[in-house]
């Protein structure tokens, strides 16, 4: 059951797919169609699972899904990460590594490998201040408050000097 992803609850759970690449226009509008059309039908053991979803930057899709109603199952996860597995391919885009780390430099969104990052936090071509995006929070409440964070309060703190 779709819902707006603003009314789902603050303890629901949230798992982020980061694209490597900026999403064109057209392309947003097909991946929102195409999300509507798989939110609307998920399911767990035949149950509706209520979800909705936001993509913020052009680059990060967030599934949001209300477990108060019905929890998530391994067949419901899978459905899921299958669904953005066809994405990955359909878009020539990778959105399932999670060793890559994407910051803000001003308001333009950057992509990096970790390796690269850590390469950068040497070279002081980022800082504790940096504004980086956490994909590991796994609830609504941590994406309104520790989604968008300096470096310094993030994972990534153990990279810079």
């Amino acid at each position: 059951m779709l819902v707006d992803f603003n009314t789902l609850p603050e303890e629901s759970r949230v798992w982020i797919y980061q694209a490597n690449r900026s999403f064109s226009e057209v392309e947003l509008e097909d991946i929102k169609s195409r999300l509507n059309v798989f939110i609307e039908n998920w399911t767990a053991h035949g149950s509706d699972l209520q979800a909705g979803y936001v993509i913020k930057y052009k680059r990060f899709i967030v599934l949001g899904l209300n477990q108060n109603i019905n929890m998530a199952t391994g067949c419901s996860i899978d459905a899921s990460v299958h669904f953005i597995q066809q994405l990955e391919k359909d878009y020539n885009v990778d959105l399932m590594d999670k060793m890559n780390v994407s910051y803000k430099q001003g308001e333009f969104v950057a992509h990096k490998t970790l390796s690269d990052f850590r390469k950068m936090a040497k070279e002081n071509a980022v800082s504790k201040k940096t504004i980086v995006f956490n994909n590991l929070i796994s609830t609504i409440a941590e994406f309104k408050e520790n989604w968008e964070v300096p470096a310094s309060e993030s994972w990534h703190a153990r990279f810079l000097k």
